[in-house]
């Protein structure tokens, strides 16, 4: 029996730059939660790739873990308020969310933010907030 694999390629177009801000309290539509998570639309994306410290648990580096997510927020706002975002989902993650590579003028945010210092590449990157 032959297995017929077939590839759907999408054309990418990219988007006008989002107003989009820091998420508050209450109901989120369009903001970033942190460095690698945003909403869109109503839609909750987790970026691919990549991972930044947690703002609200400070899992182990304490206030150097928060500030560090603070300034990852801080940065993908000021990069998701560019022209030429494009996204490009690929499923969703066993918490719901949509996985996504969000590109701006073609670069993976991942690739900006762990390049600036914010992020580490996942799985493979060290947590240096931690240490």
């Amino acid at each position: 029996m032959k297995t017929i694999i077939v590839a759907l390629t999408l054309a990418l177009l990219p988007i006008p730059a989002l107003a989009i801000e820091k998420c508050g309290t209450g109901q989120r539509y369009t903001c970033v939660v942190d460095g690698d998570t945003i909403w869109l639309e109503g839609e909750k994306v987790r970026m691919m790739g990549y991972d930044t410290p947690e703002p609200q648990t400070n899992i182990c580096g304490g206030s150097k873990e928060v500030r560090l997510a603070n300034q990852a927020s801080a940065r993908l706002v000021q990069l998701l308020s560019q022209d030429g975002i494009t996204i490009e989902r690929h499923g969703k993650d066993r918490y719901n969310r949509t996985l996504a590579i969000v590109r701006v003028v073609g670069v993976d945010v991942g690739d900006i933010l762990v390049r600036e210092g914010l992020a580490r590449y996942w799985p493979d990157g060290s947590e240096f907030w931690c240490h």
